[in-house]
């Protein structure tokens, strides 16, 4: 058995967390093996038995016997891995888990970074700087609150193996982020922002017109057009049958995701006229659906919609 002693409050065992569970993970179907934890802030005597003086404190239990001992090893997740194997006679490795960030090479660099229709966040990294392996999971993170966007990609590239990629674009540091957008292929926006996923998620949104939450879902403003919303705040009191003809015409003048979003402000419109409850009715319908279990692309179509009735009841 492997033992972390934590306190809560530790940012090192903070740090150490998602390593430690992607360790319990791995090992979960090894029966002779147990990977385990104890709050030594609040069992105090538990610590004090085992002479823990610092947090994190990581213990080896050998099979048959009382008396642990001292991890002090590195507290990656294969220094780890390896340390358990060797000590408990297994041969477990780490199962890699699905990945949203794409991977660049010398090969699909300028295919995937430098297409004109997508906009890319590369991340230059090294495997070995500790920054790097600090950011990986909220950059994870990023790339899955975008994977329903189709053009735009979060990417990462080894610029210590790939050192010409990284010359190319003056990487002198790891990790080095920047920016691709479709407009500036030529010249790439160096990132200069907060490394947490909400700021990564903000400075996205702001580059691509996205409207992604951290969580991948869309924001409450996703699917609205401004100059469809005037219309929509006078329909229940203004002249319907005119005010769906200037929509009309209004949404003939559109085009992208924004003329595709228009067909639902007429759609609604003609509901409405038909049924004065429609928009408290199908927003009921809608929240229902969207708390159930629905694919994200649904969750996205079912979240516009209810964004766009929202701009009838404003």
């Amino acid at each position: 058995m492997l033992v972390e002693f934590f306190a809560p409050w530790c940012g090192h065992c903070k740090h150490l967390a998602p390593v430690y569970e992607q360790l319990a993970e791995a090992f979960s179907k090894e029966k002779s093996v147990v990977i385990a934890k104890v709050d030594a802030d609040q069992h105090k005597t538990l610590g004090s038995r085992f002479d823990v003086h610092g947090f994190p404190t990581l213990k080896f239990f050998p099979k048959g016997k009382t008396e642990p001992l001292a991890y002090e090893g590195g507290r990656e997740l294969d220094d780890l891995m390896n340390y358990v194997n060797d000590k408990a006679g297994t041969r477990v490795r780490p199962k890699k888990a699905a990945s949203n960030v794409v991977d660049l090479t010398t090969e699909n660099f300028d295919s995937i970074a430098l297409d004109n229709s997508k906009n890319v966040l590369v991340e230059f990294y090294a495997p070995w700087c500790g920054h790097c392996k600090h950011l990986a999971p909220d950059y994870e993170k990023v790339a899955n609150a975008f994977v329903g966007e189709s053009d735009v990609v979060v990417a990462k590239v080894d610029a210590d193996h790939y050192k010409d990629l990284g010359g190319r674009y003056g990487v002198s540091g790891f990790p080095t982020i920047k920016w691709f957008g479709k407009d500036s292929k030529e010249s790439p926006e160096g990132y200069d922002g907060a490394r947490d996923v909400q700021s990564f998620v903000d400075f996205i949104n702001q580059k691509s017109g996205t409207k992604r939450k951290a969580d991948g879902r869309l924001s409450e403003q996703a699917g609205r057009v401004s100059s469809l919303d005037e219309v929509a705040k006078q329909f229940a009191s203004g002249d319907q049958k005119t005010l769906l003809s200037q929509t009309e015409s209004l949404v003939k003048g559109l085009t992208g995701t924004d003329a595709k979003n228009g067909q639902f402000y007429v759609k609604f419109m003609s509901q409405i006229q038909k049924d004065k409850e429609f928009v408290s009715k199908e927003t009921a319908r809608l929240d229902r659906m969207l708390s159930g279990s629905i694919s994200p692309a649904k969750a996205d179509e079912f979240t516009i919609r209810k964004n766009i009735l929202s701009a009838f009841s404003a």
